[in-house]
């Protein structure tokens, strides 16, 4: 029996680093200001402004598909709350020791610790798998969130540049 746990004892490896789980997503360097102004050159009347300023705003919003007013939260202000699990190396111990009384409970009598051995060593292969698939979860949630923050600000800028160059060619100087 002590050559089994000597053995066992030899299957222990360090776990893998953990990834960092945030509750709230980093955020990412502040965009351009999302604010365009735009100054009459023509001597637009104020009531001239606002319905040019309408009308480009529709016309933006038609041509990238986004609505700065619409409801929404940016993907980097919302929060998620992700559940930090079992801390590494968990799935690989239980796997182990799973394996260890299956093994030594099938085997015949007089192989328990072989059957012990043998059962933990694929337990805890088994177990170091769930863990690897848990740790690529975890960064899978992370690359989602910030490919939508990157996606969301470019429909922002596309809206800005659309917005300016429709001001633009109405006789306003557009910042």
């Amino acid at each position: 029996m002590a050559l089994a746990g000597l053995a066992l004892a030899g299957c222990v490896a360090h776990p893998p680093p953990r990834p960092v789980q945030r509750v709230y997503n980093e955020a990412p360097p502040p965009p351009p200001s999302p604010d365009v102004y735009a100054y009459p050159l023509h001597g637009q009347t104020p009531q001239q402004q606002d319905r040019d300023h309408y009308e480009c705003s529709q016309w933006a919003t038609q041509q990238t598909g986004f609505d700065p007013s619409a409801p929404g939260v940016p993907p980097h202000e919302r929060v998620r709350v992700v559940s930090a699990g079992p801390p590494p190396g968990t799935g690989t111990a239980v796997g182990a020791v799973t394996g260890a009384i299956i093994g030594a409970a099938i085997s015949r009598p007089w192989e328990a610790a072989t059957g012990a051995l043998a059962g933990a060593v694929v337990g805890g292969a088994i177990g170091n798998a769930a863990d690897a698939a848990n740790a690529q979860d975890a960064h899978a949630v992370v690359v989602n969130d910030r490919r939508q923050a990157a996606a969301q600000e470019q429909k922002a800028a596309n809206y800005r540049r659309a917005i300016g160059a429709c001001l633009d060619a109405r006789g306003y100087s557009v910042r």
